[in-house]
């Protein structure tokens, strides 16, 4: 009774809703990152997200959770995740997550982009890139790796491998399972540790989402009780997809062709979930 979490599996027929609910994501995350331009505000991208939503009969898994007040995060510059949009106005140099999810029909998805508005420090956008990279690193695991603790270890070692100026990967905050909730077991760790974590079996659907600074991991939340910043106000990036396993394979279920295009370099192939 004392044991952990009980992990939610799915069926085929579940995940594929599921991915009904990722098509809506990436449409109105589509919207969110149109909407980030210099002079905008971060209610802007927080509207024009919640219009796709509205558009396509879903709903926010976002908007009250335990209260949050708004349909996405919008976090900028040295805050990591967990901002609220607000009046906040964008300007050129920003570099921003926008982390948002749909529910269809009970069933969530949930994905983060990092943008970087106008001209980009170059070492914002390696930031991004790296902290992309790292996710696909993550998720191509999934695809060949036995247990989930393999996804960190290959988000580790990526991190680990790029050259330049090391960038630190968050602790704090990681990855989870989810389905009919948002948050589910199991969590999915960024680095690498000595727990193997659950097996990767089919059913499982994994929110992958690696946070990386250019500088501390060391974190601090603002008095909204939401905003989690950097302490040393170094930049950060969030990159995040939703990822089921089944018995034919892995489907990257908020990315648009499944995720083939960013796993072929990493001898990937996904597979669509199959009918029942």
């Amino acid at each position: 009774m004392f044991g952990q979490p009980r992990i939610q599996y799915k069926t085929n027929a579940q995940m594929r809703i599921m991915r009904e609910a990722g098509l809506v994501l990436i449409r109105a995350l589509d919207a969110a990152v149109e909407a980030a331009v210099v002079g905008a505000t971060t209610a802007d991208i927080d509207a024009a997200f919640a219009v796709v939503l509205k558009d396509a009969g879903a709903t926010s898994n976002f908007l009250g959770y335990h209260g949050y007040p708004a349909t996405v995060c919008v976090s900028v510059n040295e805050e990591v995740v967990h901002g609220i949009p607000g009046e906040r106005v964008l300007t050129d140099g920003d570099i921003l997550s926008i982390d948002g999810g749909a529910v269809v029909n009970g069933w969530h998805s949930d994905s983060a982009r990092t943008v970087i508005v106008g001209a980009a420090d170059p070492e914002d956008q390696r930031l991004s890139d790296v902290t992309e990279q790292a996710m696909w690193h993550g998720i191509a695991a999934a695809a060949k790796g036995r247990f989930v603790g393999d996804i960190g270890a290959a988000i580790d070692d990526y991190v680990s491998s790029v050259p330049g100026k090391p960038l630190g990967i968050l602790e704090d905050y990681v990855g989870h399972g989810i389905g009919t909730e948002m948050h589910q077991a199991p969590d999915v760790l960024n680095y690498r540790t000595s727990h193997n974590g659950p097996k990767l079996r089919p059913g499982l659907c994994l929110a992958i989402e690696p946070m990386l600074v250019r500088g501390k991991i060391e974190t601090v939340t603002l008095e909204d009780d939401w905003t989690v910043v950097t302490t040393d106000k170094s930049r950060a990036s969030q990159w995040e997809h939703s990822v089921a396993v089944h018995e034919k394979g892995i489907w990257v279920l908020t990315s648009p062709d499944g995720g083939a295009a960013k796993l072929a370099p990493l001898g990937v192939t996904p597979v669509p979930i199959p009918e029942e």
